[in-house]
Formats: C-alpha cells, structure tokens, sequence
C-alpha cells in the first residue's frame, strides 16, 4: 500500500465561547504531522453571537512554537508556528444568514475562496465548531462571481463536517447547495454522534474522558501544550469528532463515512424532522425539513468484547448498544490512548515514547471482488517504528 495523503483542512472555530474549542484546538495542533491545517478562523455561533476571537487561536499557536523542537524529534513534517500563525484569520463578525451578502467578505471567507481555487486533486474539509456563515458567504461570492459550472465544481471539492447546526446557516448551504457533501446530526444536541466523544455511557469503562485523567495524561507535568488545555465546563471536546474521521491512522475512509472511523459512521439519507428532537436543546437555531440526502447518523448494533478466562484473551460482552453513540465511542479509548501518546511527546525525545505501527498492505487497497469469494488479506509489510511487535 501507498502513504496516505495527507488531508487539507481548513477549521471555522466559535473560540472562546467555551473552552472545548481550546480543548480541540490542542488535539488538533498534536495532529498537524498528519493534516495539513489550511485555516484557523475564528467565528461565531449561536451561543456567541457578536464577535470573533482569533488571537485566542493565535495564543495557543504559541505554546505549540515552545514544544516544536521535540515534537520535529518525533516526526519532521509540523510545520512551523508562523507558518500556522499566517493562516488564523477572523470570520463573519456577526450571526448567521444576516451577517453575510454582497460587500460581507472576510479574511475568513476569503481564505476559503483562496483554498477552493487552488490546484490541488485533494478535496478541502471544513469542520464547523460554531457557526457554519463564513463558509456561505464564500460560497455566496462565489456563486455572484463565477459561472454555474465553476460553482459546482468548487462545491465538489467541500466536505463539511459540522458539530451540529450552530446557526441557521448550515440548513442554508445544504439547501442551496444540494452537491455539498456535508456531515451533520440537525436537531437537538440529545442525538448527534458527536456528544458520544464525552458522553458517559453506561456499563462500560469511562475513564478515559474522565477528569482524572484528562489532569494525568494531558494537564499536568506535560510542558506547555498540555498546560494550555482547559478544564471541562460542560463537555470534554465536543468539536473533536469533526478531525478525527479524517486522521490517516489505517482506519478512516474519509470519502466513506458509512464505513465508520474515529468520528463516528454516518449514511446518506434525507432525516426526518420528527426524528431530530426539533424541539430539544438547539440554542435556538430553528430545525427545518431536510431537502434532500445528508450525511447523517447511523444506528448501529454493538457489543463490547471481555475479558476471557480461557482461549481467545477476549470474547463479546453480553450487553448489546443500539444507537448512533456507539459508532464513535466505541474507539474512545484508541483515540484518547493516541492523544496521550503524542502529548508526551511534547516534553520527551522519541527513544522514551511510543508511536503507532505503520499499516501496510501487501496489495491495493481496494480489491473488487465477487460475492461468496475467499479474499486474503496481507498486512505483512507493517511495521512498527518503536520495534513493537505487531499482533
């Protein structure tokens, strides 16, 4: 198998509105070896609704500059602080729908349009952890600016994930814009696949994104990176899941999202309205009829594994989980395993920290195969960079 591309992503961040923005933010700046970070812009939504906050992105760009050197001990390819610091910009000033139009460009807004021009094969994400406005009013310009046939084809090269619909906005491109690839749970925030990230889940093992150990392996006695991560006020990392699915670790198919990965599985079908909870817990951003198919969440069936007494070291559990949660959180611990893991190295040098084995195939990747044919699968060429062995 080849390397994995490196994905390019550009991020719309409410920062400052509660400290899980800053929380992501760290995560994702431990990840910029594998994601090429295109934009950091500071925007609103509606629980802040005046106002952008870029120099708070631009503060924590800092402390990542204070652990560079060893973290280009681990992996060459961070790049350097002013490189990032160059790519935080400010979005829409204001809410929503009314805060864009003709003449409403931004820096933020701009950047987009720039990245979407760009001649490059690879799609451009945009995770939206507030308010998805700077976005439309780059695909509002546009759309006033370039022919039809110019439009679709930038809007073919989007892949939106939003951390539900933060303004009215979002419910706006996806119904002006209906070859927009977009992943979102509309609605209440009870459902979305998103809050499995630090939702506590009965009858399994929580203690991962516990405050314990969130103080342990990030906080305290980690350098200034990991000093930087605030405590939780209401949930730990809500934006998270909006990169994780996109992370080259031999898992995610980011083109595929009904394959399932870090950020959940998600199915392209058109929600019903009276399926999303309209009238639970949105901010107050009003839930409307989906138009036509959305990447949206995926109900599945899943039985954690035990320990064995004898055989196999694990078997299936007895208790069944039945909902879209279950997609994500059922990876909770490799992800949060993997966080810890890059936050050490931070503060020491590669010879006393582990790094994850390197995924090879023996053969393409994608085979075309008959139903009821034997497929062989060979791993074989991985490796592991520490000299682990691999099971």
């Amino acid at each position: 198998g080849t390397s994995p591309v490196k994905p390019r992503l550009v991020v719309l961040t409410d920062v400052e509105n509660e400290p899980d923005d800053t929380q992501s933010l760290v995560r994702l700046l431990l990840y910029a070896n594998d994601i090429e970070l295109r934009g950091l812009v500071a925007t609103t939504s509606v629980h802040m609704q005046q106002g952008v906050h870029p120099e708070s992105i631009k503060q924590l760009i800092q402390r990542y500059a204070q652990v560079l050197p060893r973290l280009r001990q681990h992996d060459r390819a961070y790049p350097d602080a002013a490189q990032l610091l160059a790519r935080v910009v400010p979005g829409q000033p204001g809410y929503g729908l009314q805060a864009i139009g003709d003449g409403r460009d931004t820096p933020g807004s701009e950047l987009l349009l720039r990245e979407l021009g760009r001649a490059d094969p690879r799609p451009l994400w945009v995770s939206v952890w507030g308010g998805a406005n700077t976005l439309a009013q780059a695909l509002h310009s546009l759309r006033r600016t370039q022919p039809k046939a110019a439009v679709d084809a930038a809007v073919s090269r989007l892949r939106v994930y939003a951390i539900s619909d933060q303004d009215d906005s979002g419910a706006w491109l996806r119904r002006e814009f209906p070859g927009l690839f977009y992943i979102v749970s509309p609605g209440s925030y009870v459902r979305p696949t998103w809050t499995a990230i630090h939702r506590e889940v009965e009858g399994i093992d929580n203690q991962h994104v516990s405050n314990a150990w969130i103080a342990r392996h990030i906080q305290q006695g980690h350098g200034p990176l990991g000093a930087a991560y605030p405590d939780i006020a209401y949930g730990m990392e809500g934006d998270t899941p909006s990169f994780l699915g996109i992370i080259p670790n031999g898992l995610n198919a980011p083109e595929h999202p009904n394959w399932g990965g870090w950020g959940g599985r998600y199915e392209l079908y058109t929600p019903r309205r009276e399926d999303t909870d309209p009238d639970g817990f949105t901010g107050g951003v009003p839930v409307e009829q989906e138009k036509r198919p959305i990447w949206t969440n995926a109900v599945d069936s899943y039985r954690p594994a035990v320990p064995a007494a004898y055989g196999r070291p694990v078997k299936p559990g007895a208790r069944e989980y039945n909902d879209a949660a279950v997609t994500l959180w059922r990876w909770r611990e490799a992800i949060q395993n993997d966080f810890a893991a890059r936050m050490l190295w931070t503060t020491r040098p590669p010879t006393e920290t582990n790094h994850a084995p390197v995924a090879r195939l023996a053969h393409a990747a994608e085979l075309r195969v008959r139903g009821g044919d034997w497929v062989t699968l060979d791993a074989t060429p991985s490796s592991d960079p520490d000299g682990d062995s691999l099971s």
